[in-house]
This record gives structure tokens, C-alpha cells and sequence, in this order.
């Protein structure tokens, strides 16, 4: 599925507009691919189902969340984050992106 049409890509750090968080996005769905049962009860603002929707890694948490586009803006500054699972999915943290290990891309 393309994602030509997304404002961010994997590795971009971004911040939640509505609940205040930053946080890095690790993969990019061209749309909404979740169930119609999780829109319903967690997509409350009711964003698009026809633009990006994206995976992230909440600064500071053990988790992911899924994201419309309509709710990020890049990160200013874009500094790094803390998360459990970055160490597996990007290799280093340069000029204010975490760039994807080598055998993920």
C-alpha cells in the first residue's frame, strides 16, 4: 500500500496535538486499518479514515498508539525520545530523525 500521500514518514518525531505527548512514528498506513469496533470506541475526535493513520512510540511509555494524520505535527524541537523498543526498530538518532536499522528498510 502506498503511503506517497503521508506528511511524515518512519523515523519522523512528532507530537499528539490533542493529549499532549511526543513520540516517534515507526510505520505508516496509507489509511485507517484497524476495526470498525476500535475507531468507534477510541477514535473519538472521528478523524478520517481516508488519510494516513500512523504507529508511534509515546515518549516515556511501554506501549504504541495508533494516530491519525490529522492529530500530529512534527516536533519542535525534534529531540529524542525514551522508549523500550526503539533499539529495535531504529539504529541512531541523527539530525533530528531516528533512522531505521539497516535490515528493517
Amino acid at each position: 500500500m502506498s503511503t506517497d500521500g503521508a506528511m511524515f514518514s518512519v523515523g519522523y518525531v512528532v507530537e499528539h496535538r490533542l493529549f499532549d505527548y511526543r513520540g516517534v512514528i515507526f510505520d505508516v498506513d496509507a489509511c485507517f486499518e484497524g476495526s470498525d469496533e476500535w475507531y468507534e470506541q477510541v477514535a473519538r475526535s472521528r478523524p478520517s479514515r481516508d488519510r494516513p493513520w500512523y504507529h508511534v512510540l509515546p515518549d516515556g511509555a511501554q506501549h504504541t498508539t495508533y494516530v491519525a494524520e490529522q492529530n500530529l505535527e512534527a516536533a519542535d524541537p525534534p529531540a529524542p525520545i525514551e522508549h523500550p523498543l526503539l533499539e529495535h526498530l531504529f539504529d541512531d538518532f541523527r539530525d533530528g530523525r531516528y533512522i531505521v536499522h539497516r535490515s528493517l528498510s
